[in-house]
């Protein structure tokens, strides 16, 4: 399905992409050039109804009218085949645009098991978009868990063979911030805290999604938060007021960029700078989407990057979405303009904005002579040489047929499967001889919370009381403040069970053995349940499949923590935000997991 038009010497394959890039820029008008500069949403919905529960324009006047090519996904289709025919009845808008322009679709994560559509327009953490037909896998934490390159490399490239099949360009990720405040809200989709581990997974994740593939072929990894969202004061996030600011009491600004400089080295082509705002460094204290020290003095000139920095989303215009008001992003430039504020981001070296429409800006800043068309040329020339680099002047279109075949086939999803049971860790098991120490055997009597009982069928006998079980498994998620509104979906605030659960979790403990299965999407403090539980598993992001595999003996846990996880909230609030592995006496360290030998897996 490949595109024939080779009349102009901007469409001819055969020419280096410099050369075309050089041509299809001579010919673009200002507007066309400030579309190419903004990277807003779109939903897989009909391309001429506007998405009011989000506050989206129609895709089609977007394309003809603001020439905006490039959209973040969020949502999905029932099938890849449909996925795909919407992806080229896109392209076919673009297409028959007077230059041809074709559109760059991106996309937040989609092969996590705990994902929701939500998140690409909300920002929210907890809303990925779902796996759905992809293969499904754990969580971040999860590949750093098993914490091998050679899988996190071979997850990238399944997922840039998926994502390509149905027509998706630039992965919006990996997240190479390290988790060094143990409360954050985005640990759960970070390698972890340790640097080293985190450095080689982010670069194993650039590799396989993009790597050595050819135009058609690679998926573009951008790489966020430069340059380094972890260090958050007390943990906040800076999707929100309250959370703008990032700390370092420790001195290590300089450790936060090593993952990014392990991205960039494995050929990472375009960043995205965090929302936060630097308080008590070298650099001015305003979000670094709008800091130039940041992106152009230590982005570009320091580490040589050249590709295309995007911002974060909603850093230049307020906005609605799930029925909230959504201030912009504007940290430490609030009292800016629009206007203002979108010239101080161009001149601190960004070169498109994500989730935004206002290309009438860019105009206004060219009409003025605020900036120089030398400088917005520089941009889109950045972006325009990804689309060639990628293939999508040259074959802009997808097979739905291949599409179908490869997204979400048997191969990918046994290598999911395999992730989700790799990453389950070990933390504790009763001494050899106890019946209720893992694994468990066969036909006993479980009463089970959070696992369907259709899966449990086949390994237990499934009790509908404690009282009636010979052992109890119980799926809870790591402890969070429950707030309002969009911030509602950031799990942050205390890490400590609160009283309530605490109890019912001890009394269920007393009543039967309980295997404790908890999903650590940030680093709880588990206190006395470690010793009142028959054994813990954390769990990273796997199904119930994986899970009774391993809790059933077909499989072995074999994860090891990605983070310490604090023995009191004491401890974390001593901690300095900025430095890994620095709450007292954790109860875990780093790297612990147990381990037993499965039977055959069935």
């Amino acid at each position: 399905m490949a595109r024939p038009d080779v009349g102009l010497p901007y469409q001819d394959p055969t020419l280096p992409v410099e050369q075309r890039v050089d041509d299809l820029v001579s010919r673009l008008s200002p507007q066309d050039k400030a579309g190419q500069m903004f990277h807003p949403m779109g939903t897989l919905q009909d391309v001429d109804t506007p998405n009011i529960e989000f506050g989206l324009p129609a895709l089609r006047p977007t394309i003809e009218d603001q020439r905006i090519t490039h959209f973040g996904l969020l949502g999905t289709k029932q099938t890849p085949r449909e996925f795909a025919a919407w992806h080229n009845e896109v392209q076919r808008i673009a297409l028959d645009r007077p230059l041809g322009i074709p559109v760059t679709f991106s996309t937040d994560t989609r092969h996590a098991l705990s994902a929701d559509p939500r998140n690409a327009l909300t920002g929210d953490p907890e809303s990925e978009s779902p796996a759905g037909f992809f293969s499904q896998w754990p969580e971040t934490l999860g590949l750093a868990a098993i914490g091998s390159d050679k899988v996190t490399e071979h997850f990238a490239d399944i997922v840039r063979q998926e994502y390509r099949s149905v027509g998706l360009h630039v992965a919006l990720h990996p997240q190479a911030d390290l988790a060094t405040e143990p409360r954050w809200a985005r640990i759960f989709t970070t390698f972890g805290e340790d640097v080293d581990l985190v450095s080689r997974m982010a670069a194993a994740y650039v590799r396989g999604l993009d790597g050595a593939h050819p135009g058609g072929e690679a998926v573009a990894a951008m790489v966020k938060h430069f340059p380094g969202g972890g260090p958050q004061k007390d943990g906040e996030d800076p999707h929100f007021p309250y959370g703008r600011e990032q700390v370092y009491p420790g001195g290590q600004f300089e450790l936060h960029l090593k993952p990014f400089i392990a991205a960039l080295e494995a050929g990472a082509t375009q960043m995205m700078p965090y929302y936060g705002m630097p308080v008590g460094t070298e650099h001015e204290e305003v979000g670094f989407g709008f800091n130039r020290s940041v992106i152009t003095g230590l982005l570009r000139e320091r580490l040589g990057f050249d590709g295309i920095v995007c911002t974060d989303w909603s850093l230049i215009s307020d906005g609605t979405a799930l029925g909230d008001d959504i201030a912009a992003r504007a940290w430490g430039v609030e009292q800016l303009t629009p206007e203002q504020r979108l010239l101080k981001a161009l001149d601190a070296g960004v070169d498109q904005f994500g989730g935004e429409y206002r290309t009438d800006l860019v105009l206004e800043l060219l009409r003025k002579g605020a900036v120089s068309q030398e400088r917005i040329d520089r941009s889109v020339r950045r972006i325009l040489t990804e689309k060639f680099r990628l293939g999508l002047f040259d074959g802009p279109f997808v097979d739905p047929e291949r599409a179908e075949q490869v997204a979400g086939c048997a191969a990918f999803k046994r290598a999911g499967l395999d992730a989700q049971r790799r990453s389950l860790t070990l933390l504790t098991n009763r001494a050899s001889g106890d019946a209720s120490r893992l694994p468990l055997r066969d036909g006993l009597r479980v009463y089970a919370e959070g696992i369907a009982p259709a899966a449990l069928e086949e390994y237990a006998e499934a009790a509908a009381s404690p009282s009636e079980a010979d052992v109890a498994v119980l799926r809870v998620r790591a402890p969070f403040e429950a707030r309002d509104g969009l911030a509602a979906g950031f799990h942050a605030g205390s890490l400590e069970f609160d009283e309530a659960e605490r109890d019912r979790i001890l009394s269920l403990a007393k009543q039967v053995p309980t295997a404790l299965v908890i999903f650590l999407d940030r680093p709880a403090v588990l206190g006395e349940l470690a010793d009142a539980a028959a054994a813990i598993l954390a769990d990273f992001g796997s199904g119930d499949e994986a899970l009774l595999q391993v809790l059933f003996g077909r499989a072995a846990p074999r994860g090891r923590l990605p983070f310490d996880l604090p023995s009191s909230m004491r401890a974390v609030l001593e901690s300095r935000s900025d430095v890994p592995f620095d709450t007292v006496e954790p109860q875990f360290h780093h790297g612990h997991g147990l381990a037993y030998e499965p039977g055959p897996l069935a």
